[in-house]
């Protein structure tokens, strides 16, 4: 299994709907998980979901969300070639007064390796 390492300057943002489906992700998201745009809209934001996450942190994050705030943290997601990527995420809840729907808005930055040793000492405790 391959690790992508970020770059600095890489900033990886994606916007879902309530259930997760992807409605929107930029360029470097796409870059470092290896699909393409087409590939992504429309799917369920778990398809680069990594099967070394633990659902607790999952299920964290929705009810965070959920409830209007913002929830932070690491995660190691999945590219479409097997690979890894760790990220620090900061997930916005959003509401569109016109469609009276809300969005989740994902940014996502690199950590540091410190953040993901951290990160993975707590993920093994909740698995």
């Amino acid at each position: 299994m391959t690790e992508y390492k970020l770059k600095s300057d890489d900033f990886l943002v994606s916007q879902t709907n309530e259930k997760g489906i992807i409605l929107f992700a930029n360029d470097d998201f796409c870059k470092v998980a290896g699909y393409s745009l087409d590939e992504l809209v429309g799917k369920q934001h778990n398809i680069v979901r990594h099967p070394d996450m633990p659902k607790a942190a999952f299920k964290s994050l929705w009810e965070t969300v959920k409830s209007g705030k913002v929830w932070d943290g690491y995660v190691k997601n999945r590219t479409k070639d097997g690979g890894y990527y760790w990220v620090y995420a900061t997930v916005y809840p959003m509401y569109d007064e016109a469609t009276k729907e809300k969005t989740y808005m994902s940014c996502r930055r690199k950590p540091s390796e410190e953040e993901i040793t951290e990160a993975q000492a707590l993920y093994k405790t909740l698995n």
